[in-house]
């Protein structure tokens, strides 16, 4: 088949002809190739298509100098589907192939084996399957092979190693199904190899002896395999320029009988520029010798986790004073915790969990500056808790559960304000829980004292932890009633308290919980009945109320309706339909009906009466409004209906420069010269929705920011009603985001990075620090207007919610406010938020969500709307399918959009952190469950972070260092 359509193509072209024979056989050796392309989004390929251009200036094709070969075909990232066409194979002076990071299928043309010319062939992330051809192993000048993260199954061919170029440097087979032995013979030595990785297979045996010939290596990634033998100490030996040697999940052990450590670690110390060590997942035995002191003070990075390693830690380790992550949990190890690791001033991770250290946990850990995360888990450890921690302000996670700690809490730790998960569970803790403690607003993921020895009431204090996912607080001596503020913790999913002497009734507030999924009140002493709000939960999935006094009627509907008998054990007083349980009398019940009748009658009375009144009065200020020409106590100037219609030329068509939901918008200038854009309501919309106009007066006049649009007057009547803005030279964002509405070029990503900043500064503004706070309910790139100087303005506030005094359980009209007069959702489709769709009401996280969707929607130069058109899900789902190994696609995209003509090339790395930073700002703001978005004030700091970053770049620069691919 393919040669048939190969002399059909030959022919076709000979009769146009080239003058040059072989850029003719090259061009329809590429237009064949593209004839087995299936899917082209990106119209990469369109100019191909062109009889005008020259073979040489197609899109990612290059020629030599003298324009008569092509010479390097280079589509990387472009999103390219289909399979690789073995027409390729005719490219006879091709020198670089890379189609890597595409969705090729099928296997890979053994016919590239015929390219004598190719130095360079990366089909790296694609979905190629089958073997690797051997033919391969024919490219004499072959110098880097990336065949890594496909489908690839069977040997590898020998060729490859023994009888392929000799002057290959990087070789990448990693992330595949690649099976049998290493096929490197003493004989085949590939003395320039500077990379090889082949993590992530399925490869046995022993790593084979003439490695060591390839004494240039710097970078060794055999882990997540099956190979076996002892750690390949006469190896790395001879490899003095090692940076990496990752060996980790196989089943190496090491040396005299699997006792002996110190021929590796001793072999190693001649690595002078050894940076990260990782044996984790083997069954290595023995002592860590003191010679790993020894290693090159370059390691940053030392896993040793999951083997057998025993005895103690040696404080020669310290000598390591560059290393930022320590990692040896999971072993074996005893004794106590070598104080000298505070010498280690740059560590950032310390993970000795589950092993029998003894001893107090030194103090001195609290004197290293950058530690984030210290996992002391899981061990023997005794005393009290070290005040030192206090000290530590990077200190994120503090896990010390299951050891034999006394005393009490430090409320010292109440000043590590940026901890997410404090641990101490499953010790011997004592006294009460401090307030400081209790108060930590940092902690986002949860805090657990459970099965200590504490007591005392629950603290006040919890209400304040609104971002905390968990709380567990059983097993312990805790007395008193549940407090009522505990409904501020509105992220709480998971609520334990069993096994205590709580009394009191429960709080109905913990059935408004808005994302409580689990709560353990058992083995208390709590009474009264269970609040109807827990059944009317529409996220409750495991609740357990056993051995309580609680009594009452128990229904099977709601949230209750999957719970057994097993959930109300030992509460005499209840009664229900639930199997198992005593059924209720039905004593009273007629005269509890007759009852029931009268107090619904006299309720609907009540209401009537209030309604009334509420109209009536809703009448005589929408007169007054009127009276006074829709001023409302703005103190603005008055515009008349006559002067609008002569500044925007009777609102002609020629002055219309937006549309949307409620209206329609001009521009227009005034007799004084002052250039406005006049929202005009659209009259139907006025009169099914009067609370839209009003909304964005209400908001407008309130909110003062600089990042929020201001209001220059309204005109209000009864048939005309319009809000009166300063006109905005540069148009929305949306204008510039896309440049087929009239812009020759896009932002440039310091534009982006700003404007996205000035977004966030005014919705947090909204949401934290308006004296009415707002829920703004349709952010997206046309509400974002930019002036003069690009300073972002946010505006259009019809569909906005005004929370008062802060309350977010606003009254039900406020409720509905995110609804249409039809009952439709209101905003933009692909910005709205998930839990609108499932009735929630409107809150900030709400437009936290759609300021992830416009950083998304910014960063890949896709409309929400179009993807779910082509993708068939929404752009958070389809960004986060390619996060975090498939993104280099998107982020060289992002590259070619927003980098100037003109840049430094040492900047890449910089814009290219930044972009893949606002990728995973935008994941984390659209995440489903709410609770687990940041707050706006928190994506503003980020933005603001970013902003700073880019605005001083050559202050900033980062040597650039080998990508970290790591089968760990």
């Amino acid at each position: 088949m393919y040669n048939f359509l190969y002399l059909v193509i030959v022919v076709l072209f000979g009769v146009f002809g080239e003058q040059n024979s072989q850029l003719m056989n090259d061009k329809v050796a590429l237009l064949s190739f593209m004839s087995e392309i299936v899917s082209d989004p990106g119209n990469v390929l369109e100019n191909w298509n062109s009889s005008d251009v020259h073979v040489c200036n197609w899109v990612r094709v290059r020629c030599n100098n003298a324009r008569d070969s092509v010479t390097e075909l280079i589509l990387n990232a472009t999103w390219l589907s289909g399979t690789i066409s073995p027409s390729l194979a005719n490219l006879s002076s091709l020198a670089v192939l890379d189609l890597s990071m595409n969705f090729f299928e099928g296997p890979i043309p053994k016919e590239l084996g015929s390219l004598t010319q190719l130095k360079q062939l990366s089909l790296s992330w694609n979905f190629l399957e089958g073997k690797i051809p051997y033919h391969l192993g024919f490219l004499q000048k072959m110098v880097y092979l990336d065949l890594g993260s496909n489908k690839l199954q069977g040997e590898i061919p020998e060729s490859l190693f023994c009888n392929g170029s000799l002057s290959l440097q990087y070789i990448d087979l990693s992330n595949n199904s690649l099976s049998g032995e290493i096929p490197l013979k003493n004989e085949c030595g590939l003395k320039e190899l500077q990379f090889l990785l082949l993590w992530s297979n399925r490869l046995v045996g022993h790593i084979p002896r003439a490695l060591s010939n390839s004494t240039r290596l710097k970078w060794l990634d055999l882990g997540s395999n099956m190979l076996t033998g002892e750690l390949p100490s006469e190896i790395v030996r001879e490899m003095p320029k090692l940076h990496i040697l990752f060996l980790s999940y196989n089943d190496l052990v090491s040396h005299g009988g699997n006792n002996n450590l110190k021929p590796f670690f001793a072999s190693l110390a001649n690595c002078s520029d050894l940076k990260e060590l990782k044996l984790a997942g083997n069954n290595l035995g023995g002592e860590i010798p003191p010679i790993i002191g020894d290693l090159s003070t370059n390691l940053v990075k030392l896993i040793l986790s999951e083997n057998l390693i025993h005895g103690f830690i040696p404080p020669h380790i310290s000598n390591l004073v560059n290393l930022t992550l320590l990692n040896l949990s999971s072993n074996l190890l005893n004794d106590s915790i070598p104080p000298e690791l505070c010498q280690m001033g740059k560590l950032e991770r310390v993970y000795l969990s589950n092993n029998s250290l003894l001893g107090e946990i030194p103090p001195a850990l609290g004197n290293i500056p950058h530690l984030g995360l210290l996992d002391l888990s899981r061990n023997k450890l005794s005393g009290s808790i070290p005040d030192s921690f206090a000290n530590l302000p990077q200190l994120r996670r503090l896990m010390l559960y299951q050891n034999q700690l006394s005393g009490t809490i430090p409320p010292s730790l109440g000043q590590c304000v940026n901890l997410e998960i404090l641990d101490l569970s499953h010790n011997k803790i004592s006294g009460v829980i401090p307030s400081e403690v209790a108060g930590l607003m940092s902690l986002k993921l949860y805090l657990n004292l459970s099965s200590n020895h504490l007591y005392g009431p629950l603290p006040l204090e919890l209400s304040k932890m609104d971002m905390v996912l968990a709380i567990d607080l059983s097993y312990n001596n805790l007395i008193g009633t549940i407090p009522t503020q505990l409904k501020s913790c509105i992220s709480l999913e998971s609520l334990n308290l069993s096994h205590n002497f709580l009394e009191g009734p429960l709080p109905f507030s913990v059935g408004q919980l808005p994302y409580l999924q689990a709560l353990d009140v058992s083995s208390n002493q709590l009474i009264g009945e269970i609040p109807q709000s827990l059944q009317m939960s529409s996220t409750l999935k495991h609740v357990n109320f056993s051995f309580n006094k609680i009594s009452g009627k128990i229904p099977n509907e709601g949230a209750f309706s999957s719970l057994t008998i097993s959930s109300f054990l030992g509460n005499d007083g209840l009664c229900g339909s639930i199997e198992g349980m005593p059924k209720c009398s039905n004593r009273h019940s007629h005269l509890m009906l007759i009852l029931s009748i009268l107090l619904s009658l006299f309720s609907i009375l009540i209401l009537c009466i209030f309604g009334y009144c509420l109209v009536q009065r809703s009448r005589i200020q929408s007169q007054l409004e009127i009276f006074n020409g829709g001023d409302l106590d703005l103190k603005h100037p008055r515009i008349s209906y006559g002067q609008l219609n002569e500044a925007t030329g009777g609102f002609s068509a020629s002055s219309l420069i937006g549309s949307g939901l409620f209206g329609h918008v001009y521009k227009g200038v005034l007799c004084d010269n002052t250039r406005i854009a006049v929202k005009v309501l659209d009259t139907k919309t006025a009169r099914e929705s009067p609370w839209s106009f009003k909304r964005e007066c209400q908001v407008l006049k309130r909110a003062r920011h600089r990042n929020l649009i201001r209001i220059i007057t309204i005109c209000s009547r009864p048939d005309f009603k319009a809000l009166v803005l300063p006109l905005m030279s540069n148009g929305s964002l949306e204008r510039h985001l896309y440049p087929s509405h009239g812009l020759k070029r896009g932002l440039d990503l310091i534009q982006l990075v700003s404007i996205c900043s000035d977004v966030a500064e005014g919705v947090a503004y909204l949401h934290h620090h308006s004296p009415v706070k707002v829920v703004h309910c349709d952010l997206k790139p046309s509400n974002i207007l930019l002036d003069d100087d690009l300073t972002a303005l946010v505006t259009d506030f019809g569909i906005a919610r005004l929370v008062k005094g802060g309350d977010e359980s606003a009254n039900v009209k406020e409720t509905i406010s995110i609804y249409s007069t039809n009952g439709l959702l209101c905003g933009s489709v692909g910005y709205i938020a998930p839990e609108y769709g499932l009735g929630r009401s409107a809150s900030p996280k709400g437009d936290v969500y759609s300021f992830g969707v416009l950083l998304l929607e910014i960063v890949t130069g896709r409309r929400p709307t179009k993807v779910l058109i082509d993708e068939g899900s929404s752009l958070h789902e389809w960004v986060k399918s390619h996060f975090p190994y498939r993104m280099d696609p998107i982020v060289e995209h992002a590259l070619d959009r927003c980098t100037p003509l003109v840049m430094p090339k040492e900047y890449t790395k910089i814009w290219r952190d930044v972009i893949l930073e606002m990728i995973e700002l935008g994941i984390m703001c659209t995440q489903f469950t709410p609770s687990t978005r940041p707050t706006m004030l928190d994506v503003a700091r980020e933005m603001g972070r970013l902003k700073d970053y880019l605005s001083n770049p050559s202050s900033l620069l980062i040597k650039e260092e080998p990508p970290n691919i790591d089968g760990v």
